[in-house]
């Protein structure tokens, strides 16, 4: 522990999938755990649904815009101090061909899913280096270490992702923090589903069929599951894995080989 208080995790994009079952690892670890989305009726569920009110707080904010990043990581951190340890799993994916992505789109896509893990970093960060200890996982995706078609501004965030957490975790290394990337493959989330809307409308296969398409990619014939990212993001917030820096590391059945 830092001092006598309990360490606080604050995960982004909590209030479903990853998010929450990351939240509910975390809480497992004995921890205090603030759960930061957009949505506050989405907070306050899955607030209700963690059932340790004297450890959870939730906080609503846009990680895209980095006076909201602030103004929730103060309101954070006056109810369990300094952030300790930082998931960014916030994120969005679009899927559009290249030639008919416009600037906004493009440009959506940038700010939630990298400057959203820069204003948070750079909110929680001080805090980490003031005590010596910290711990920076970031959410990434397999897209961020080889190519999808059709979601070439994700592909291009996210690989944005990974760049920031290795260049990051060298300048911390000597620091007592760590920063590494966990990169799910097709996971049983929101936005695979949302893939799956995509492809039925597009091709007009039925839902099972949609769903085995995209959990043909993964060697094991599956999608991920939640809880699996959560353990590998959980197991990295550890003391234990202090020598675990600069990682990207696939949750994704064997899909993509990263050396």
């Amino acid at each position: 522990m830092s001092g006598k208080r309990a360490r606080h995790a604050l995960v982004t994009g909590a209030s479903r999938g990853i998010g929450l079952a990351i939240a509910d690892k975390l809480l497992a670890q004995d921890l205090n755990v603030t759960l930061m989305g957009r949505g506050e009726a989405g907070l306050e569920t899955a607030y209700a649904r963690l059932g340790q009110p004297d450890r959870v707080a939730w906080v609503a904010a846009d990680v895209s815009k980095a006076a909201e990043v602030r103004r929730a990581f103060a309101e954070a951190c006056a109810r369990f101090g300094v952030v300790d340890i930082l998931v960014n799993n916030a994120g969005q994916a679009v899927s559009e061909r290249f030639d008919r992505l416009d600037e906004a789109g493009w440009q959506n896509m940038l700010a939630v899913n990298l400057s959203g893990v820069f204003h948070c970093i750079q909110a929680a960060l001080p805090g980490m280096y003031g005590q010596g200890w910290g711990r920076i996982v970031n959410v990434a995706s397999t897209a961020g270490l080889t190519g999808y078609a059709y979601v070439s501004a994700y592909c291009a965030a996210k690989h944005g992702v990974i760049g920031l957490t290795r260049a990051l975790a060298l300048e911390a290394a000597r620091k007592g923090v760590t920063v590494n990337a966990v990169c799910p493959g097709y996971t049983e989330t929101d936005i695979v589903r949302e893939a799956v809307d995509n492809i039925m409308a597009k091709t007009g296969m039925p839902r099972e069929e949609a769903k085995a398409k995209l959990a043909e990619v993964n060697p094991q014939g599956r999608l991920v599951q939640p809880e699996e990212v959560a353990d590998a993001v959980a197991w990295l917030c550890q003391d234990g894995a202090a020598a675990v820096n600069g990682q990207a590391i696939p949750v994704d059945g064997g899909e993509v080989m990263a050396g």
